[in-house]
């Protein structure tokens, strides 16, 4: 069985990256705060407590989609509701990171970017398999049919 040390690799994956993206967003605001830079007559107090505000929104959720990959990892049952749909957008987040990161910093950033992708996307289809198969109906001894099979069409005269 894969599923449970994916979900445990993802998880550990996400609470890294979100301390890293946090950290990192923290720095730089500091930097900006630091050297009183500004972009296009910004005001640089603004443009640090932004930086430090998004670092923190952004690792934040991060984490809570590695929460919610822990607890997949600690059930071992599949992530459902809210749960799943954090790990989709974590999936195309990291996609369209990649898709940045390719051009802005190089090859070696790409690459990391897809493989959180496809370890989260490989998270979610481990899960989506069924361990036992789906009955074809309802066994009726009487020959009913299927509660599903729409009823006759009636004749017109």
């Amino acid at each position: 069985m894969v599923r449970r040390p994916v979900a445990w690799i993802v998880a550990v994956v996400l609470f890294v990256e979100a301390f890293g993206v946090a950290a990192l967003n923290w720095f730089l605001g500091t930097v900006v705060d630091n050297q009183q830079m500004s972009l296009a007559g910004l005001d640089p107090d603004m443009m640090s407590v932004s930086s430090k505000i998004g670092g923190l929104v952004f690792g934040a959720y991060f984490a809570l989609c590695g929460v919610v990959a822990l607890l997949v990892a600690l059930r071992d049952r599949s992530p459902a509701g809210l749960g799943r749909i954090l790990l989709i957008s974590a999936a195309v987040v990291h996609a369209l990171l990649g898709a940045f990161a390719w051009g802005l910093v190089g090859w070696t950033a790409f690459l990391t970017m897809v493989v959180v992708m496809t370890l989260v996307v490989l998270l979610l289809m481990t899960y989506d398999q069924r361990d036992t198969p789906v009955s074809e109906g309802p066994e009726d001894s009487a020959g009913g049919g299927s509660p599903l099979t729409p009823p006759p069409t009636p004749s017109t005269p």
